[in-house]
């Protein structure tokens, strides 16, 4: 698990629109990162629609925010579609990133071979910085929407 205060690991995934988004390629602005388990979860939608919710906040403080799961760039696409979400979602088919970032639930749910991303909120600094970890071993706990905005406006 990456902490506060370690530089990012840089990371290509592709998008609801099968377009390659390359971390590096954004360094010079906050990134918010959120690992959310899976598309189409009662937590997971509230989690990404309360972002959705925060984005005009975080436009204004010049942050961008993407959303990262196991799931296919598919259903991603659906489920943003389905929650109107102004963001993009990043398609970590294989958990390669989660696993650098926040880690996995292996065999979820008790279903095996499922594995998905555990819940985490990264916040990266214009410099590559990670400012801000939170990761739940928990899928069902959300992270603190109130901190992450503290720490985007600073």
């Amino acid at each position: 698990m990456l902490e506060k205060g370690s530089m990012y690991i840089d990371f290509e995934l592709v998008n609801t629109k099968l377009e390659k988004v390359k971390l590096s390629s954004l360094i010079g602005q906050k990134i918010v990162l959120v690992f959310y388990p899976g598309a189409f979860t009662s937590v997971c939608e509230k989690e990404l629609c309360s972002f959705r919710d925060m984005m005009a906040k975080f436009n204004n403080l010049n942050a961008k925010v993407f959303g990262i799961s196991v799931d296919s760039p598919f259903a991603n696409k659906a489920f943003a579609e389905k929650n109107r979400l102004n963001f993009d979602l990043l398609s970590d088919f294989g958990g390669i990133v989660s696993r650098k970032y926040g880690g996995v639930h292996e065999n979820f749910v008790g279903i095996k071979n499922y594995t998905v991303s555990k819940r985490a909120v990264y916040i990266i600094d214009e410099e590559g910085k990670i400012i801000y970890s939170w990761v739940s071993d928990d899928p069902g706990k959300e992270p603190s929407y109130n901190e992450v905005e503290e720490v985007i406006a600073k």
